[in-house]
């Protein structure tokens, strides 16, 4: 088990997300980046906070989220807002985002590794499940969500909750590392 200080460090997912994030934002007009309100779910290291930041984004829009108060604590020397949170459990229904951000763990449980920083439950894709059954209720109805996931992570029970809840779900990106290939989702409504 790991201590309270501990949060996510970024790795090969961190930045393969972090180049879709950052090639989305700068195709957006800088007067309309101005406005967009940013939802960091699960920051960990706030690598995603800090590169909408990087891309234009004013940290006074920017909501990192986690439940680990260390990563709180990190995502806090950004200058953004925080919310310790499990996923949407916390977040003011009033506020809907622009954009939202998630490099959920996405891991099966193992003997090796049941942290939750790297597992995403049992199978790997509860933690998607749960988030993408709430995304609606927290994004603009013109709203991107990018969602990164693995070979690893079963994909056929988290895609029918996208097609229940009606989001439009397209692979924009794909990474071979290790033994796995990573994915990036880009997720409407």
């Amino acid at each position: 088990m790991k201590d309270n200080n501990y949060f996510y460090q970024p790795a090969e997912d961190s930045y393969f997300i972090a180049e879709i994030v950052s090639s989305y934002l700068g195709k957006i007009q800088e007067n309309i980046k101005k406005e967009m309100k940013v939802l960091d779910m699960g920051t960990g290291s706030g690598i995603q906070a800090k590169t909408c930041i990087d891309n234009g984004i004013k940290k006074s829009n920017i909501y990192s989220v986690d439940i680990n108060a260390g990563a709180l604590r990190e995502a806090r020397k950004l200058g953004v807002r925080i919310i310790k949170s499990d996923l949407f459990y916390k977040l003011n229904k009033e506020i809907k985002y622009d954009l939202v951000i998630f490099n959920p763990p996405y891991l099966p449980e193992s003997k090796h590794d049941k942290e939750k920083d790297t597992t995403g439950g049992k199978y790997g894709d509860e933690t998607i499940i749960k988030f993408l059954s709430k995304l609606k209720n927290y994004m603009e109805k013109e709203g991107v969500c990018f969602l990164l996931t693995s070979s690893l992570t079963p994909h056929k029970k988290w895609m029918e909750i996208a097609d229940r809840e009606k989001l439009s779900v397209t692979q924009l990106s794909s990474k071979k590392i290790f033994q796995e290939a990573l994915f990036i989702w880009k997720i409407t409504y």
